[in-house]
């Protein structure tokens, strides 16, 4: 099965972003726009994941979690992949949850290193997935409409859980459900 670790988004912050998606979908037919279940800030990509490993890696978290203390999650600021360009790949929203978060990742990261997952060789950047570009194309007038929102303060939330989720892969995008959650201390 694939597999990642996530932090999910509350209801009131996954509203704010769904409207903006709707804002700038007319912009970009050739996005395929996240839908509010997947709306996540993904903390380690797995990948296929056996039951014997999914279970070592619940209990892993569970271990992480409760050392790790309950923080503010931030989303601030709308960009791309690759950044100042008009032929952007990813379109994302930005995440700010300072040494908590980071500590965090770290720790899991070493967690799944420690079960045989490939570490992750770049430096973590928080961020949320917005949309992913299908088609290459200009997309002059999303960037534009983006720019508007580069600076923009899309709310917080408390981080109080790891989800470990299990995505399956479907023409029209991935279907998530939750194999298990860890509450941070």
């Amino acid at each position: 099965m694939r597999t990642f670790i996530a932090i999910d988004l509350d209801a009131p912050l996954k509203d704010k972003l769904t409207a903006l998606v709707r804002e700038l979908a007319p912009l970009a037919p050739k996005i395929r726009w996240v839908q509010p279940p997947g709306m996540h800030l993904t903390l380690k990509f797995l990948g296929e994941t056996s039951d014997e490993k999914a279970a070592a890696i619940s209990r892993a978290l569970e271990t992480i979690a409760a050392g790790s203390p309950r923080f503010i999650l931030r989303l601030r600021g709308l960009g791309a992949f690759p950044p100042g360009r008009s032929l952007p790949r990813v379109i994302w929203a930005g995440v700010e949850g300072g040494r908590p978060l980071a500590a965090l990742q770290k720790d899991i990261e070493q967690a799944a290193a420690a079960l045989g997952y490939e570490p992750e060789h770049r430096e973590f950047h928080p961020h949320l997935t917005l949309g992913r570009v299908k088609f290459p194309g200009r997309l002059e007038s999303l960037v534009q409409r983006m720019e508007k929102y580069r600076e923009q303060d899309f709310g917080e939330m408390t981080a109080v859980r790891l989800t470990f989720f299990r995505s399956v892969l479907l023409p029209g995008g991935a279907e998530y459900s939750i194999l298990g959650e860890s509450n941070l201390k």
